[in-house]
């Protein structure tokens, strides 16, 4: 089959008309499905690399790689050398735009990243990019600048979840002049970045120390379960909720469950005469902000 790079070429790459965006988009797809795979494997990209894609986008450059869009939510939900690749494609992305705000989104099922800078820059993130990846073991990949129709708009576009998402650290090893996808050059910036991080977040209570005490609480169960494991098919009992909590608080956290119910960040699992709780996949973008931020989603109304 033609290949991206090679359609690219003949459609005159980012100046492609629209007339090419139909197959442009289907042989993206194409190299994204062949890039999952490859990255799967012991060396990933010999015979063919992986290809990552950057666009021009309304107010910067977007960008989307052959890695579950999850990873913007849960760091350990890509393997070790999906996660290299994504290091690059941040660094790349930093280096041309300079010191922005990164940004993650899903395409398909994919991980959408995006800067904020010039869209006209977007033909100069493969040069970066080819950089970023300088010594890089068992890994050969390539970005390729293609037109903004063919990326589309990446849905849930926002900053990773966590203050700490190493999306986030390897944006500021970026900044700082390190190569997020080399480990010398990571373990060398990693500590100013995360202390610039630590200094640029906004003070925020430990769940511990929330002064709100129904999020407190909230805050607390969550935190529990999530350390627990009990995600999908994993539960607990209703009434381990309440385990814990003293005074006032006990009686809280069964109220606090019950809206953590109502708002779909719980689910339940009827049992022989119990009721079993469990956290919902599906949500878990809002149940670690609302853990490590204190950010109450939408639609959770938390009892006072």
């Amino acid at each position: 089959m033609e290949g991206l790079a090679a359609a690219l070429e003949a459609e005159g790459g980012l100046g492609a008309g629209r007339t090419a965006t139909a197959r442009l988009r289907a042989l993206l797809a194409a190299e994204l499905e062949h890039g999952a795979d490859e990255l799967e494997r012991p060396r990933s990209g010999v015979e063919r690399p992986v290809v990552v894609a950057v666009a021009p986008g309304p107010d910067g450059l977007r960008a989307v790689a052959p890695v579950t869009e999850a990873l913007r939510v849960d760091p350990d939900a890509a393997p070790e050398r999906a996660w290299v690749l994504v290091a690059a494609l941040v660094g790349a992305l930093v280096d041309t735009a300079g010191e922005r705000t990164l940004r993650a989104g899903a395409l398909d099922g994919w991980l959408a990243l995006a800067v904020e800078g010039d869209p006209a820059d977007a033909e100069l993130v493969p040069v970066a990019f080819e950089d970023q990846l300088r010594g890089v073991d068992r890994l050969r990949a390539r970005a390729l600048a293609v037109p903004g129709a063919v990326l589309g708009a990446p849905a849930d576009e926002r900053a990773p979840v966590g203050a700490a998402h190493p999306l986030v650290v390897a944006a500021r090893v970026a900044a700082l002049g390190g190569r997020p996808a080399d480990a010398g050059s990571m373990a060398e910036h990693e500590e100013a970045a995360l202390a610039e991080l630590e200094a640029l977040a906004p003070a925020v209570a430990r769940p511990h120390d929330d002064p709100d005490a129904a999020r407190r609480v909230a805050r607390r169960i969550l935190q529990r379960l999530d350390g627990m494991g009990k995600w999908g098919g994993f539960h607990t009992e209703f009434a381990h909720l309440a385990r814990g909590f003293a005074g006032n608080d006990r009686a809280r956290a069964e109220a606090v469950g019950e809206a953590l119910l109502a708002a779909g960040l719980l689910e339940e699992k009827p049992s022989v005469g119990q009721r079993h709780v469990f956290l919902n996949p599906r949500r878990a973008r809002d149940i670690r902000a609302l853990v490590d931020d204190g950010a109450v989603p939408d639609g959770l109304s938390l009892p006072r």
